[in-house]
């Protein structure tokens, strides 16, 4: 069974992630060549090191003490999922809200946990007065089909600022 909840600033911390598996192999990516969207073959495995927990954990306890929403998925007292949304809002007409992150432990995807937590972080959205969430998107294949199936399309504005930390990442909105 599948527990979901808001997490707060003081659980967040290197032990939260003890028994979550980042781990993704990627085969093939979404390459934007020639101003066209293609599919090209860029093998490598997609993994965090312990710099990139020590990112992560001051990422989200800086989510939530600037007001934005961090809201996880536990299997057995472990996390197996969490999405993170930032509370300002940007973008002009668009009504951007930055989704930060959203991430599913290897043992877990492809069993809804993804699609609740995007719900979630959705509802959350609506409620802060955002018109859409932005996603700067891994662009592996199958995360792409993720975010298309939750209705996702290319933003009309991109942040330059993700576009400058992730050149390769996908960027995305969701109508609320």
């Amino acid at each position: 069974m599948i527990e979901y909840r808001r997490l707060e600033e003081k659980e967040i911390c290197r032990e939260l992630f003890g028994q979550f598996i980042r781990r993704q192999e990627v085969g093939k990516c979404w390459r934007r060549v020639d101003g066209e969207w293609v599919i090209r073959d860029d093998p490598f495995v997609d993994d965090w090191t312990e710099e990139d927990y020590r990112k992560l954990v001051a990422c989200l306890q800086n989510t939530l003490a600037t007001g934005g929403f961090v809201y996880a998925a536990f299997r057995d007292g472990a996390l197996k999922g969490f999405a993170s949304v930032e509370a300002a809002l940007f973008g002009g007409e668009q009504g951007y809200l930055d989704l930060s992150s959203i991430h599913v432990s290897q043992d877990m995807r492809g069993q809804g946990v993804g699609r609740a937590l995007f719900l979630a972080a959705k509802g959350w959205a609506r409620e802060r007065g955002g018109r859409k969430l932005y996603i700067s998107a891994h662009s592996a294949v199958e995360s792409q089909a993720f975010y298309k199936a939750m209705g996702c399309v290319e933003a009309e504005v991109y942040h330059q600022g993700h576009v400058e930390e992730e050149p390769y990442d996908c960027q995305l909105e969701c109508g609320l």
